[in-house]
């Protein structure tokens, strides 16, 4: 008999009580790049935060969960995990609010978040991603989803090096702290906008459609809004302040990173 915690998961998956968690067996082919990397799951429906803790835990990931927003930023600023996984409605403190006070320290502005709320309107997305959200998974959702996504956060956040030299125009890369230089100032990104960054910077005055980025930025052939994107490049001009031209939009078709003369 299948397993209850491998239906999809949202408030009709968690009728009855839920056995004992076998321990963890991690699938052939589905590890993280990372063994053993650590996600933080905020959500304060404890039978939500088991099913999704319990198939973490199986695709191989050391999962910690936490049932409100204060105890979430507490734990976060004294041991960062690897990846958090937020819900937006919580007591105490609400996922948006978590994730300002997160974007506001510099010792955890670059945490890759997942949001995963009940929310689906594109209002509620956006104010998410414009809040420092690197992706968005709306209840109900799939196990395979869910261990998708997040695999393919880590992987574009942690582990793989791209052709982008150091030095691009005024840009400075320092890879092994996962920070940029603009004019020789620390420009405070998220994980997204810092890949986003990046990627435009590997071939300047390329023209990258919104799709293109969506499938090369947030991977897995992303099938989110294309407005997504339009969030996170105002959100990178912003913090390019007076330099924000470096990112040129191209009516009708998407965006360039130029940085010629620079």
């Amino acid at each position: 008999m299948d397993d209850p915690r491998d239906a999809t998961i949202g408030e009709d998956a968690t009728d009855g009580a839920l056995e004992p968690r076998p321990k963890a067996k991690p699938r052939q082919g589905t590890m993280p790049r990372s063994p053993r990397a650590t996600v933080l799951v905020v959500d304060d429906e404890e039978e939500i935060c088991e099913l999704v803790s319990y198939n973490l835990a199986r695709e191989g990931y050391r999962v910690v969960k936490e049932h409100d927003g204060e105890a979430a930023v507490d734990r976060i600023f004294k041991s960062p995990p690897d990846l958090l996984v937020l819900d937006l409605l919580l007591p105490k403190m609400s996922g948006l609010e978590v994730l300002q006070a997160i974007r506001s320290e510099p010792r955890t502005r670059s945490l890759p978040v997942l949001v995963l709320t009940a929310r689906g309107t594109e209002m509620d997305k956006l104010v998410g991603f414009e809040r420092g959200a690197d992706d968005y998974l709306t209840k109900p959702f799939s196990p395979k989803e869910l261990a998708a996504r997040v695999h393919a956060i880590l992987r574009r956040t942690r582990g793989e090096e791209t052709a982008t030299p150091t030095k691009v125009g005024p840009f400075e890369f320092d890879r092994e702290r996962h920070r940029v230089l603009l004019h020789r100032r620390e420009l405070s990104l998220t994980p997204t906008e810092y890949r986003l960054l990046e990627f435009l910077l590997q071939k300047p005055g390329r023209v990258f459609s919104r799709e293109q980025l969506l499938d090369k930025v947030w991977g897995l052939g992303y099938f989110g809004e294309t407005r997504t994107v339009d969030v996170h490049v105002r959100r990178l001009r912003a913090k390019l302040g007076r330099e924000s031209g470096l990112i040129r939009t191209v009516t009708g078709v998407g965006y360039a990173a130029d940085v010629s003369g620079k």
